[in-house]
């Protein structure tokens, strides 16, 4: 395995290869079915295409909402949330 980087997920440290987008990170740390809620139905979401076209995907990294995980590879220190119904609004 190659370099690995630290990146916290809802306040958890996770070690990943630096090479790894966001949502594989997180899917591959098991436990984590979902990486956010539908702002419509409240539904739990997880990623999909993987190519990002679907948006399923959608968190927020370093304080700004709606960064697609499945296309931004982690870098060191960043700090992950699930986004929960509408960026910026209630949840």
């Amino acid at each position: 395995m190659g370099r690995t980087v630290a990146i916290e997920f809802e306040g958890a440290t996770l070690q990943v290869p630096d090479t790894m987008t966001v949502a594989a990170a997180i899917l591959s740390h098991g436990g984590k079915n979902h990486i956010r809620l539908s702002p419509v139905s409240g539904e739990k979401r997880a990623p999909y295409c993987f190519m990002g076209v679907c948006h399923e995907c959608l968190v927020e990294i370093d304080g700004a909402p709606n960064q697609q995980a499945c296309i931004i590879e982690v870098r060191e220190g960043m700090k992950i949330r699930r986004q929960l119904g509408l960026p910026g609004g209630d949840e």
